[in-house]
């Protein structure tokens, strides 16, 4: 069963968005990617929003770059949590997308990562997290990879002062 959307606004948004999709793969949680357009495709995206609880997602994962309306739309037509992930735009790097999906009014929560692959990664271990706390073997899983980064830490060694 799906249990996680991935969606942008358009294929251009992929190569930042593959980030979310590849943490969701890599600890075999169940997702569907789609490009479903705030501005172009505005009934697609209210259909995908009002059908995704019965359908068993448990969050979805928006990317969005410019205007970055897909994120909050989305969270205005589910219940089902909405984690938006900037998509860094041509002129602005990004900093206008990620102002207008954190600035959401009061009511309507969208939880806001950084801008790029760090926020889509980040967006998608934050979905494994939440699934995590009722899975235990995904929670699990999500403890060896944390000590797994933890470990790295600790065996990096700096080079000798010259």
């Amino acid at each position: 069963m799906i249990q996680v959307g991935v969606v942008m606004g358009s294929n251009s948004d992929w190569d930042v968005m593959q980030h979310a999709a590849k943490q969701l793969k890599a600890f075999g949680v169940e997702f569907e990617c789609k490009v479903v357009s705030a501005h172009r495709t505005p009934d697609l995206l209210f259909q995908y929003a009002e059908e995704a609880a019965a359908r068993g997602l448990s969050c979805i994962i928006a990317g969005a770059g410019g205007a970055a309306h897909l994120p909050g739309m989305l969270a205005a037509k589910t219940t089902v949590p909405v984690l938006g992930v900037p998509v860094p735009s041509k002129y602005l790097r990004g900093e206008d997308s990620l102002l207008s999906i954190v600035q959401m009014p009061k009511g309507i929560p969208v939880a806001t990562f950084a801008i790029g692959e760090a926020g889509a990664a980040n967006a998608g271990l934050f979905a494994v997290a939440m699934l995590a706390g009722s899975n235990p073997a995904l929670a699990k899983q999500l403890n060896d990879f944390r000590e797994t980064q933890k470990q790295t830490v600790l065996a990096m060694e700096l080079p000798a002062v010259e």
